[in-house]
């Protein structure tokens, strides 16, 4: 049922227990990523002045590749469980779309009015119908400056819509060969390194003029082109925990390394650091699921992670306006706790008011011609029906 997690003791057909029937492991992770991701912005706008506690909550950026990890894996998980569903893909593009289109559809106006539509460092000439309807339709990715130019943060929505738009045709053309997944990174991350971000960085450079360079690589950094490997290694992490790793896998791993060391000293990209923040990151994510790791008050953030990551900027600058201590160490963990509790808040009333209502839709159009499993053969399956309030879920 919409809203509630249940487990099971799920089974791969070769008997291995899978640790995939544990929804609080996958809600814990998304409570740290949006824990992560408030980190960051909260010392932007509430900075302590010390320079080690500063830099500690700027490593909350991760927590947006925490989020693709997690959905890379809900959604092989999803896909794996609805094997004996009629229409598969249009059922899957249906749920995905009714879950993050309406919120992020509200966010738009918001922030029109919140920031308006002046120029800024990402949108150099300011916000214009294009960007708008960039936005709107998902395709702000594809576009230097609709790049979180309307809605704060909405570079990692559009790597999000286009993972799910391709994620079909790539599980059904790879199945659970992991090794496959594994190859498709480590070829796109050649081809982004190597050819497409140098080309794309000249392009971009000379159309928006010079001073622009870093904006035009910020923006190439966030890229769906440069992301997309994050999620097929997160594909690729969720067969080998479900079938059991290998040896090749290490290997597999270890060539990725090497290849995207040598691809970065021959083209200067800076890409090989990010690469091996995801790997170790990834590592976490799968080391989390294994043991099963678990926090209730991080369980709830990450229930309602998707409406506090749309909502927490305009709470951010709210609480700005308003915030009467000068800036230090107090004052960045009091606002911390008071825009965490408050984007909660706004995540619960968007939950009742929105997301409940939209998910009932998706499953009024995507359950009347679902094939129901029989009871034996449900707690087969990898065990779990995720909590659709999540992000990325």
């Amino acid at each position: 049922m919409q809203g509630q997690a249940r487990s099971a003791a799920g089974r791969t057909d070769k008997g291995a227990v899978t640790p995939f029937g544990r929804s609080h492991t996958l809600d814990f992770l998304r409570g740290l990523g949006i824990a992560g991701v408030m980190a960051i912005h909260v010392s932007q706008s509430f900075p302590s002045g010390i320079r080690a506690i500063d830099f500690g909550f700027m490593c909350g950026w991760v927590g947006v590749n925490v989020f693709y990890f997690v959905s890379a894996m809900t959604m092989c998980l999803m896909w794996t469980q609805r094997t004996s569903e009629s229409n598969p893909t249009r059922k899957f593009y249906v749920r995905r779309f009714l879950r993050i289109a309406p919120l992020f559809w509200l966010a738009i106006p918001v922030y029109l009015v919140v920031n308006g539509t002046g120029p800024s460092y990402n949108a150099p000439d300011g916000i214009r119908p294009l960007q708008v309807i960039l936005t709107a339709t998902f395709l702000h990715g594809f576009w230097p400056d609709s790049v979180n130019s309307v809605v704060p943060g909405d570079w990692s929505i559009a790597a999000e819509m286009t993972f799910y738009l391709v994620f079909p045709l790539v599980i059904t053309a790879f199945g659970s060969r992991r090794h496959l997944y594994l190859a498709l990174a480590i070829v796109l991350h050649l081809v982004n390194v190597c050819l497409f971000k140098p080309w794309a960085f000249a392009l971009f450079s000379a159309y928006y003029g010079p001073g622009n360079e870093a904006f035009v690589w910020n923006a190439l950094h966030i890229s769906f082109l440069n992301q997309l490997p994050v999620f097929l290694v997160g594909c690729a992490l969720f067969f080998s925990l479900r079938d059991g790793f290998a040896k090749s896998d290490a290997a597999i791993f270890a060539a990725f390394v090497a290849l995207s060391y040598a691809a970065d000293r021959a083209t200067g990209s800076h890409e090989f650091n990010y690469l091996m923040i995801n790997l170790v990151l990834g590592a976490g994510v799968a080391g989390c699921i294994r043991f099963a790791i678990r926090w209730r008050p991080l369980e709830a953030l990450g229930r309602n992670s998707y409406s506090m990551y749309l909502s927490h900027f305009a709470v951010i600058y709210g609480l700005r306006q308003v915030w009467p201590l000068a800036d230090g160490l107090i004052s960045l963990l009091l606002a911390y706790v008071v825009i965490a509790a408050l984007g909660y808040v706004v995540a619960r009333v968007t939950w009742h008011l929105i997301e409940r209502r939209t998910q009932d839709l998706a499953h009024r159009l995507t359950s009347s011609a679902t094939k129901t499993a029989p009871r034996a053969e449900a707690v087969a399956v990898t065990g779990i029906v995720l909590d659709g309030r999540s992000a990325g879920a």
